[in-house]
């Protein structure tokens, strides 16, 4: 059943007047009566039809913040943890607040972000990259809201996007490892149809190539950029009749399962040299220290609130900013004892 705002203002037991101005964020509304009205509406499905006049956005000081994708884990991956910490740290100073979209119900309602945001009318949003993005983020992508993507493509007007140069994550990884005479490489990704697994990947190809070294497929595993998946593919790496003595892990966490697999299988953990993606608290407290390509996350956030903050003033239209790594050698890699080949 469709509802009017008649309905909704009878329901939380307030004027349809009041239901009006909750919907055009007047600010003469107590904060309680607004929650209300606004939890009714989430019940019932109602969006209101936004005249021109209500289109013409307010400014409200509140940024949306989408996790992107199919159901995931994101929110508890330390890389994004810490880059949402730094956003929400700089936009907060800026004076704005944030608003956690969900994604749970997507598959059982007809809904969809722009719509979400139009309703709370939001002031921008960030959108962190995920696995089997909903097309309805492509919808808000293109619309009038301006948007900053986190290791998402994002090619509307007032749109942008910041990730690291994944080519270049690579690269450093690779060539560390042949600095060390390392020549028998493997390679552990996330899904292979993952925006950022496919580039790491093509990048780790690429730099193998420049040095002539042989990309091995008896040593190429995907997963899923979380510890358990990097515990099976090592498991299956080390099935191989013959083993690599390097390893390139697309991510710290499957660093961390790979580590646990070799050790579980009584092989010395310094015959490898071991080399993660993202530079996590955790990587500087396993056994051994991980080595891993950084990934600066408090730059990424700082960088996506202050650009999104001038697109939302109209200083920017659309960017693309690719934020340089940094290798930090540790145990895992870089030992007199990794060197034997």
């Amino acid at each position: 059943m469709k509802m009017t705002i008649k309905e909704i203002a009878k329901l939380a037991g307030v004027s349809q007047a009041t239901v009006s101005k909750i919907i055009n964020n007047y600010d003469d509304v107590g904060l309680k009566t607004k929650k209300r009205v606004l939890a009714i509406m989430d019940e019932y499905g109602y969006r209101p039809s936004y005249s021109a006049q209500s289109l013409a956005r307010k400014v409200t000081k509140v940024i949306g913040v989408i996790y992107a994708g199919k159901i995931n884990a994101n929110f508890n991956h330390p890389f994004f943890v810490e880059v949402v910490s730094s956003f929400k740290k700089t936009i907060g100073l800026e004076g704005y607040d944030l608003l956690f979209f969900s994604n749970e119900q997507f598959n059982k309602a007809d809904e969809n972000y722009l719509a979400r945001c139009q309703h709370y009318n939001v002031d921008g949003c960030i959108i962190i990259g995920g696995e089997e993005v909903e097309p309805s983020i492509y919808d808000l992508d293109k619309s009038d809201i301006p948007c900053i993507g986190v290791d998402i493509v994002l090619s509307g007007e007032k749109s942008g996007y910041i990730m690291t140069d994944n080519n270049q994550v690579s690269a450093l990884a690779v060539e560390h490892f042949y600095l060390l005479g390392q020549r028998k490489i493997g390679f552990i990704g996330g899904k292979k149809d993952s925006m950022i697994s496919k580039e790491r990947f093509q990048g780790f190809k690429d730099v193998m190539n420049t040095y002539s070294l042989p990309v091995n497929e008896d040593w190429i595993e995907f997963g899923d950029f979380f510890e358990e998946s990097g515990y099976i593919a090592m498991k299956e790496i080390l099935n191989k009749p013959d083993l690599p003595k390097a390893l390139f892990a697309a991510s710290d966490l499957m660093a961390m399962g790979a580590i646990k697999a070799i050790k579980e299988s009584h092989l010395d953990i310094y015959e490898f040299s071991i080399i993660g993606c993202d530079d996590i608290t955790a990587s500087r407290h396993i056994d051994p220290p991980l080595t891993t390509v950084k990934q600066d996350k408090e730059k990424i956030g700082k960088m996506a609130a202050y650009i999104l903050k001038d697109m939302i003033k109209g200083e920017i239209n659309s960017t693309v900013v690719k934020i340089e790594p940094e290798l930090v050698v540790r145990a895992s890699c870089g030992t007199q004892q990794n060197q034997r080949a």
